[in-house]
């Protein structure tokens, strides 16, 4: 009889918290690769040398799925820190979109993206779902690094650099979903800016595009205290009624934030099938307030974390975000196991994949998926000692503790360095930026 040819890799690991089936912890067990796709996960004493061609042994760690991060603007990570103590809307218009008019070109997104994507690798993340300008620098940067990502690519009527009209946005956006479609680590989606920023028209054409394609529609809702009465004086109906009239409330449209929703637009959400991304950091910076988020994971809403950009959060951690949502959880309901860490880490993980309609790539530790890992040392001093392993990742060991990640079986980050990029070259790059953002700043302030 043939044999089974030995996996590429084997990583033994103190623990495994693999995501599926349930909220199992697995003890002294090894995850094989083969191909980059995960063959088994077995106890490590049954773990032969003939087994695999490498073996990595974390004795002290624990596995988990790689992080993926649902909602983030990567180039943003070149505004870090400039909120200014501003709402959400005085700072999209008096800060971030005059600042973009003088500063988005391809060498922006391509430096604040390799900057955010080290950023996330470190802390663990395999994927992100990006939403700006370029899109196709984004996914050829996201290409090179090695990291999972959902690009999304922007409909707008506004005229940019990038496109003039909607029907150009189109035309560029189709190209580049045709030039990634079998690709093993890039999706595309459509993305849209807010309900009130757009006419009927064009949320019509997306959903008939997003239809063809069978491509998710991402799209920042309800996410200010404003919103809604902005959305209902210049259209007419509210921001989740416009685009369920336009055939948008499906089980392809992604929510970002949902600050707002309220009980009946919940069900609505909830009923569609329908996904939401959870940005706690970012809403909280803006004051924008706090999605109702026990109340949309009780009518059965499928939602995920997102760090939004850096601009508006500062980090992009997901790991903190999981631990925010479950303060935020237990703080805004009164009870303190609204969210259980290992439903945080379900929501940074499996969620996020269910999300991006990658679930059956990503986002646990099961035989067939992709080997997207991130590993975590758990003999750190904030983390001792622990009695619970997934609180301890979720509200004690943090991102500073992710030792390696892997995207596909390959190693991008290993003993808490990255391998494949240049931290420094990086940081360069991004710090050649600094005097050019004060100085647009100062143009803006000048006016």
């Amino acid at each position: 009889m043939p044999q089974t040819p030995p996996a590429d890799l084997a990583i033994k690991a103190r623990w495994i918290l693999p995501m599926e089936p349930g909220a199992r912890i697995l003890e002294d067990h090894a995850v094989l690769v083969r191909g980059g796709r995960i063959v088994s996960l077995l106890p490590s004493r049954q773990l032969r040398p003939e087994d695999a061609l490498q073996t990595i042994d974390r004795p002290e760690h624990a596995l988990i799925p790689g992080l993926i991060n649902a909602h983030t603007h990567a180039a943003m990570s070149l505004l870090r820190n400039l909120s200014g103590g501003l709402g959400l809307d005085d700072w999209l218009r008096k800060l971030v979109w005059p600042l973009e008019t003088r500063l988005v070109d391809e060498q922006f997104v391509a430096d604040g993206t390799e900057l955010a994507i080290a950023e996330m690798l470190l802390g663990g993340v395999t994927c992100f779902a990006d939403m700006y300008f370029y899109p196709e620098v984004a996914a050829r940067v996201a290409a090179g690094a090695g990291i999972r990502a959902a690009i999304g690519l922007p409909m707008l009527e506004q005229p940019t650099a990038w496109a003039q009209t909607l029907d150009e946005y189109v035309a560029r956006s189709l190209e580049i979903s045709d030039r990634y479609r079998a690709d093993p680590l890039i999706d595309t989606f459509f993305c849209l800016h807010s309900p009130s920023a757009t006419t009927n028209s064009s949320l019509e054409r997306v959903r008939t595009l997003a239809d063809q394609l069978q491509a998710p529609v991402m799209i920042h809702l309800l996410e200010s205290r404003t919103e809604r009465a902005r959305t209902e004086r210049k259209h007419g109906s509210g921001p989740l009624e416009r685009i369920e009239a336009a055939g948008l409330v499906n089980d392809l449209l992604i929510a970002v934030h949902c600050t707002q929703t309220n009980a009946h637009e919940i069900e609505l959400l909830a009923a569609a099938g329908a996904a939401v991304v959870h940005c706690p950091a970012s809403n909280l910076r803006l004051g924008s307030g706090i999605a109702p988020l026990a109340e949309m994971r009780a009518a059965g809403i499928n939602v995920a974390l997102g760090t939004d950009g850096a601009a508006s959060n500062d980090s992009l951690d997901l790991l903190g975000e999981a631990r925010l949502a479950a303060l935020l959880a237990a703080g805004s309901t009164g009870d303190a196991n609204a969210l259980t860490p290992h439903q945080a880490l379900e929501m940074a993980t499996l969620a996020g994949a269910r999300a991006l309609g990658m679930a059956d790539r990503t986002g646990s530790l099961v035989a067939g998926k992709w080997a997207d890992i991130a590993c975590l040392r758990m003999s750190c001093p904030q983390a001792e000692p622990y009695h619970d392993l997934a609180a301890a990742i979720v509200h004690s060991a943090g991102r500073t503790a992710v030792t390696d990640t892997w995207v596909a079986g390959r190693a991008l980050v290993t003993d808490g360095r990255l391998v494949r990029m240049h931290a420094s070259q990086v940081i360069e790059r991004a710090r050649h930026w600094a005097p050019r953002v004060l100085a647009a700043m100062d143009a803006i302030a000048g006016q």
